[in-house]
């Protein structure tokens, strides 16, 4: 069991930090969405969340008292299920601008702070299916954390029984089980008939880079003060479109899905490991958006603020924040894609060794115990160094079902701590993978056209400038899945579905074009 919270628990400092960030401009929120392509039975919804989520891990039925600079875990005697899970209706045309729009506002609503933090909408009505939107306070767990709750809720079979209540003392013998014996203890207290090994386990949920790295560099002796020093000195990031003074208002966007299998023909043909491409069509993203907004990003570097799992693997299943942070400079000057893989390849080795990500831990378990004025400073300072937060989580590679359906797609969204104004979340799930975009409405109002430029980006990492990914394809017929389709217009008021299959198509001429920068 990976929450041993009661009545009384003190939040760690780390936990404390991440509640200590939140503001009205940049709420500690991570969001994220099922989509189903057929309609939730809302009672049975309600019983998975009970059983799954709000009786395994008891802060979910605790409030956060704060007093100071420290906040407490206290239990919610007028907890409610029905006070944080709604039932809305999509509005017309119940299509994917309406759901992006849907996201976009419950991601600019703070959760209510008399209540546990978390809160989930089934949003109806979008088009023959339905989605479960899913907001929760970065203080009850990071990411990998968080995905690890959401995983447990789900079934690996269709046809799992309805969730019910197992007795407390089965509750109680499976408190501190690794999460390889998790899935099998859910198994038995929500009498389900669901298979979850241990592979699934440890393959669903993985940092951008392994754990064991990063473990490895922190028990070796480290200059820690000349590594803090570096951090604080270092410039900076360029003023961009991107970066600016923050507002309430922010919006959502993800790209198509794309087949996992065609990125690791890219990565194998070109070079570079599957995060190396997807981080270097990012990095072109945001280069082909920034010329959109009329700037000149040639030359320039800006940074990204990655999370990096600190957790050993025994301990995977633990709730809380563990996870240190490392610049990452994308070379979104750089006119070659070629030339720009080349760096990201080379700058991801290089972090690799760095022991950047415990000197965060440390940063931030300071913040947790200092004056909100003195944490504030902090967090303004080393945000000004970076210009986004980015995140990869690995999930599922076979699909799972939630209160009773299969999941036909699966996606979040990073808070962007230290008020920064844009947040690239690469998610996998399924053998696909989506890139997810959120973003300060008033620094970029337009999230889609990221979204649009990644999947070009993709493509221009395929063309003839490298061996092309037409021969990968044919080497292996059953991966031929015709991944592109054409992209409608940046300017289209509607978001390509994360659930929207794939077709085949050529880029329009303004496209092929806008791939030539």
């Amino acid at each position: 069991m990976g929450d041993s919270v009661a009545d009384g628990t003190l939040l760690t400092p780390v936990d404390t930090a991440w509640l200590h960030m939140e503001d009205p401009t940049n709420l500690m929120m991570v969001t994220g969405i099922y989509v189903f392509d057929e309609p939730i039975d809302f009672a049975r919804l309600k019983d998975t969340v009970r059983v799954r989520m709000v009786e395994r891990f008891p802060r979910l039925s605790h409030r956060v008292k704060q007093s100071g600079t420290t906040a407490r875990w206290v239990k919610d005697p007028t907890f409610d299920l029905d006070a944080h899970i709604h039932r809305i209706a999509l509005p017309r045309p119940c299509d994917d601008g309406a759901l992006r729009d849907t996201v976009s506002d419950l991601m600019s609503m703070p959760l209510d702070f008399s209540k546990p933090l978390w809160q989930i909408h089934l949003v109806e009505n979008y088009g023959g299916g339905a989605v479960v939107l899913i907001r929760l306070h970065h203080c009850i767990g990071d990411g990998i954390a968080l995905v690890h709750v959401l995983l447990t809720s789900t079934d690996t079979t269709a046809d799992a029984p309805w969730p019910k209540s197992a007795p407390k003392a089965l509750h109680e013998k499976h408190v501190g089980s690794r999460i390889t014996s998790l899935f099998e203890g859910v198994q038995r207290l929500a009498v389900t008939t669901r298979k979850a090994a241990d592979t699934l386990a440890t393959q669903t949920v993985e940092s951008l880079l392994h754990p064991s790295h990063v473990l490895e560099v922190g028990q070796t002796a480290m200059d820690a003060a000349g590594v803090l020093a570096k951090m604080i000195l270092r410039p900076a990031d360029p003023k961009t479109v991107l970066k600016g003074t923050l507002g309430v208002a922010k919006r959502a966007a993800w790209s198509r899905k794309v087949p996992v299998a065609d990125v690791k023909a890219i990565s194998r043909r070109i070079g570079g490991t599957v995060n190396d491409v997807l981080l270097t069509a990012v990095s072109g993203a945001l280069r082909r958006y920034l010329l959109f907004r009329g700037e000149k990003p040639d030359g320039k570097d800006i940074n990204a603020m990655v999370p990096v799992n600190l957790r050993p693997p025994a301990e995977a299943d633990q709730l809380g924040n563990r996870f240190g942070l490392i610049y990452l400079s994308l070379p979104v000057g750089e006119r070659d894609p070629a030339e720009r893989l080349h760096l990201v390849k080379k700058r991801m080795d290089a972090i690799k060794k760095t022991p950047e990500p415990f000197v965060a831990f440390q940063i931030l378990s300071a913040l947790g115990l200092a004056p909100a004025e003195v944490a504030s400073f902090v967090v303004d300072m080393f945000g000004s160094k970076s210009t986004a937060v980015m995140t990869n989580v690995v999930g599922p590679k076979q699909p799972v079902y939630f209160a009773g359906h299969r999941l036909a797609d699966m996606m979040f969204w990073v808070p962007q701590s230290g008020r920064m104004g844009l947040g690239v979340s690469i998610f996998s799930y399924d053998g696909h993978v989506v890139v997810g975009v959120a973003t300060d409405a008033g620094l970029v109002p337009d999230p889609e056209r990221i979204a649009a430029f990644f999947e070009e980006e993709l493509e221009s990492l395929g063309a003839s400038r490298f061996p092309i990914l037409d021969e990968a394809r044919a080497a292996a017929p059953e991966t031929r899945k015709k991944p592109w389709r054409k992209t409608p217009p940046a300017t289209s008021s509607a978001t390509p579905s994360p659930r929207s299959r794939t077709a085949a198509g050529k880029r329009p001429a303004a496209r092929r074009k806008a791939s030539k920068r």
